[in-house]
């Protein structure tokens, strides 16, 4: 079928090792046709994080620590039966865990540092509050 379009950069240069990965083949309740039952093309790619050296040791422990509720002792498992060909499914497969390693590995954001509001922004809310107070307080019942 030829070479697959990897590597896939997970961060910077680093990308899936494609030693590290191990494949399963399954039939898929997807699309297919008459050839559906006769195929495997449902794809599942499993990568051991706990395991790896192909992250660095922040990069991995950072990833262990967000992927905690979908890893089963350390090991991580991506699903695609999106496709009618194996091929496409392994393609998406790979795809799938690249990015979900990217956004774990990826350094947690810079904390919010608190500004003040500006004194003409709070005096002009308070001036309009005042007005729509008179403006209300024009509506009395005595009035009337």
């Amino acid at each position: 079928m030829g070479h697959m379009s990897g590597p896939y950069p997970i961060r910077g240069s680093v990308s899936l090792p494609e030693a590290e990965l191990m494949w399963r083949f399954s039939r898929s309740s997807g699309p297919g046709g008459q050839h559906v039952n006769t195929s495997d093309s449902q794809v599942e790619l499993r990568f051991d994080l706990a395991a790896t050296q192909s992250l660095r040791p922040v990069w991995k422990a950072r990833a262990l620590e967000r992927l905690a509720s979908r890893l089963v002792g350390g090991v991580i498992s991506v699903r695609a039966s999106d496709h009618r060909s194996q091929w496409r499914n392994r393609e998406t497969a790979a795809v799938r865990l690249a990015a979900l390693l990217a956004e774990a590995t990826a350094p947690p954001p810079r904390p919010r540092r608190p500004t003040k509001i500006p004194r003409g922004i709070n005096e002009r809310r308070l001036r309009e509050k005042k007005h729509r107070a008179e403006t209300k307080r024009g509506r009395n019942a005595r009035d009337w």
